[in-house]
């Protein structure tokens, strides 16, 4: 079997498996070199599920035990490195100045990651953006800050813009205002917070229109959402990275300012204004001010 038919195999089936096999599932789909490279054990404590889940899985896609799981990955890593193809797998951990390394590689890719996004699919998120009557953003934990950088942003370019999380999650019941004619901006990734995958599936079902920047086609919101940007959160320390997310944020609200044409340069040149007006950054005064203001 191809690892592509393996890849086939999951989407078709994961709706089906329960949430411990989802799991699994989710990882071996997004960590494939990992799997062809680790013994049950090792890929069952990454995946964070018992190892006789790993085995579970495999039945359950009908390719037999563990062996049958992992075997399109090694025929896979085998013909590329006949090929001398480069492999996304596992970096080992050094230490001194290569652990370093090591993250900022890392980092690239994630930051890379987000060219996979199909560039139509990136326009028509953007036409969401701007067409919609209003936009709620709506992110916890790790990806709050990626969801309060989006909103902020996306506030200079657009009226309508608000902040569905916050410290008192009063957010969460301003949800039940959004319409058809709104839209749910959410941003998560594995392990992804229970309370805004319900939040979005309840805002999916009453007709909203969701966009989700998440980490996975298998993600929970991925299922809810109407257009859906990817983003890979890698890392070579124990905490997943944001940097991705938050690379996939910035091009986003550029494509949004690209494709708002004179309304949101008017905005934004409003907005400059009223900022200069109320001196809200700091500018450094001329030096022969601050001599004169020093002076007895």
């Amino acid at each position: 079997m191809p690892l592509h038919q393996l890849t086939q195999l999951i989407d078709q089936h994961f709706a089906t498996l329960s949430p411990e096999l989802q799991r699994a599932a989710r990882w071996v789909r997004e960590h494939p070199s990992a799997l062809g490279l680790q013994s049950m054990r090792q890929s069952a404590q990454a995946a964070g599920v018992a190892p006789a889940t790993m085995t579970r899985l495999a039945q359950a896609l009908g390719v037999g035990g563990f062996e049958g799981l992992r075997a399109p990955v090694v025929v896979h890593l085998a013909d590329a490195s006949r090929r001398s193809t480069p492999l996304n797998t596992l970096m080992p951990v050094g230490e001194g100045p290569e652990v370093l390394g090591q993250l900022v590689r890392t980092q690239m890719a994630n930051v890379r990651s987000i060219e996979k996004n199909a560039s139509a699919t990136l326009q028509a998120a953007a036409q969401a953006v701007l067409a919609a009557r209003s936009v709620a953003f709506l992110g916890s934990r790790a990806s709050f800050g990626v969801v309060q950088s989006l909103q902020y942003t996306c506030d200079w370019l657009r009226s309508g813009t608000w902040l569905a999380a916050d410290p008192a999650n009063a957010g969460f019941d301003r949800l039940s205002d959004l319409g058809d004619a709104d839209l749910l901006v959410v941003v998560s990734q594995a392990p992804y917070t229970r309370t805004v995958v319900e939040a979005t599936q309840e805002v999916h079902e009453r007709g909203v229109p969701v966009l989700a920047l998440t980490d996975s086609d298998l993600s929970p919101l991925a299922q809810s959402a109407r257009w859906v940007l990817k983003f890979e959160s890698a890392a070579t320390g124990f905490f997943h990275s944001m940097t991705g997310a938050l690379a996939l944020g910035e091009a986003l609200m550029n494509e949004v300012a690209l494709q708002g044409g004179a309304s949101v340069a008017q905005r934004l040149a409003h907005r400059q204004q009223r900022h200069a007006e109320a001196h809200t950054y700091w500018i450094r005064a001329p030096r022969s001010t601050r001599l004169s203001k020093a002076s007895p």
